[in-house]
This record gives C-alpha cells, structure tokens and sequence, in this order.
C-alpha cells in the first residue's frame, strides 16, 4: 500500500482486464492488455491488474485502494443486464460481467474518476441503465495485430469534457474494433453523449460522459493502440490520471 501522506502520490488505477489464455492468441491479448496499463503509467499512475482469475483477497485490496477506474476493451456484456436476449451478442463472459460491476458500484460510491475504452464504454451505458445496439455492420475489421484497422471519423459535441479535451478539431479519425454500438435512445438519461459517428444503423454514441463534475468519460474507440489514434487523446489519458491524482490527495486527507 503507498504512503498517501503527499499529494503528489501516484493515484492507484484499477485496470479490469480480459483473460489473455481464454483468447484464441493469448500472444495478442497479453499484448493488448499491456498497452491498456501502459496508457495511464506514462502518466504517471500506479496500474493494478485486475481479471477475473485475481483471488478475492486480492480484488477486494485492489478496489479498496482504487483512485481511478480503467474498464477495458473485451468480450460482450450479456443482454440480460439491459433486458434483452442474446441477438447478436458473443463471446459474452458473465464473471467479467460481475467483476465491472462490482468495481463500477464502488467506484460510484465513492466518487472514483472512470474511464471506459470500448466495451468499457459499453459498461458505462450499461451499469447507468441504458441499453446496447447487439450488432452493427461495419465497424469492426481484422483483429488488433492481424491487419489494418477499420477507421471512420468521429464528431465532437461542443461544451463536453472530451470536446475539452480533444480540440480544437470537431472531427477526428479513430480505429473501430466494436461490433455493438449505442444509439441516442440506448443512452442512459444520466449520461451525455460527447461524440458521434455515423453507421449504417445511423448515429452511434462514440463518445459519452456523465453530466456531474466527477470524472466519468467513455470512448468507443481504442486509444491505447497510439499507432491508429490521433496524439490528441493522449490528453485524455492525460486528463483521467488527474483526475485520479486529485482522488487519491482528496483520500490522504
């Protein structure tokens, strides 16, 4: 456990991750869940690993420490958290399902800044009571580190915190590695949507944050994967680990 007597103490970031040897290339996933961590260590965080395969002591220790809350790309949340039957959905895993959500819970407990990257965007949506879009045509291409991405445009909403973050630019080109999407009547009441792309099921959510001062933000692309990702989120991560530095001075106290 860090001394949490200085306010310039690196903030604890709980990173849920996937299970690298339940993939068909533990390789890549191993891979990918490292660039996850590394996004918020460059900036200074402490990342805890946190799957679905961690002991229970171990987990609850984690979330205890927790300042921040990274919720990762992966496999899909089963319909039933939304109301819905499985149409469209796969590889869905329920145990990560419950590991989310109970780090979602406490994080919204305690005021703990949140980001979500892909699915974790999804979760976002999903534990604040909105619903999923199950397939969308389109967006999702060859595997990380199995070819070029998919790309499309996005176009930010003026006076959100991730406009904030990644202008001036009102559009940019991010990579698409997601199946699912949230249209406007899938998105919580409690949240906004910061970001938009167009589809052929029309215009899905890329973006989202809630509309309180704490630091919640979801973005439907992967910016940890920095070669097909404008520099510019690197302030978003940049922004997240902040928010959590503040978190974990505000605990010290």
């Amino acid at each position: 456990m860090r001394d949490r007597s200085s306010s310039k103490a690196r903030p604890n970031i709980v990173v849920t991750l996937a299970v690298a040897d339940l993939w068909a290339r533990p390789d890549l996933a191993a891979r990918r869940n490292d660039l996850y961590v590394a996004a918020v260590e460059r900036h200074g965080a402490r990342a805890i690993r946190l799957d679905t395969r961690v002991a229970a002591a171990e987990r609850e220790e984690a979330l205890a420490s927790m300042d921040g809350l990274l919720m990762s790309g992966g496999a899909d949340i089963h319909p039933s958290r939304y109301g819905q039957a499985v149409a469209g959905s796969k590889e869905i895993e329920d145990d990560r399902d419950e590991l989310e959500s109970m780090a979602w819970t406490i994080a919204e407990t305690r005021g703990i800044p949140v980001l979500g990257l892909c699915r974790g965007l999804q979760a976002i949506n999903v534990f604040s009571g909105g619903t999923l879009l199950q397939h969308v045509e389109g967006h999702h291409g060859a595997g990380w580190g199995l070819g070029p991405p998919v790309t499309h445009p996005i176009r930010l909403v003026g006076g959100t915190r991730l406009a904030s973050l990644l202008g001036p630019a009102e559009e940019l080109e991010v990579n698409a590695y997601h199946h699912q999407g949230i249209r406007k009547t899938d998105l919580a009441p409690s949240l906004r949507a910061s970001a938009w792309a167009d589809s052929s099921a029309g215009p899905l959510v890329e973006g989202l944050e809630g509309q309180g001062e704490r630091f919640v933000v979801g973005v439907q692309c992967h910016p940890e994967r920095t070669e097909s990702t404008p520099d510019e989120f690197e302030r978003l991560f940049a922004a997240f680990v902040e928010a959590a530095t503040r978190q974990a001075a505000s605990a010290a106290r």
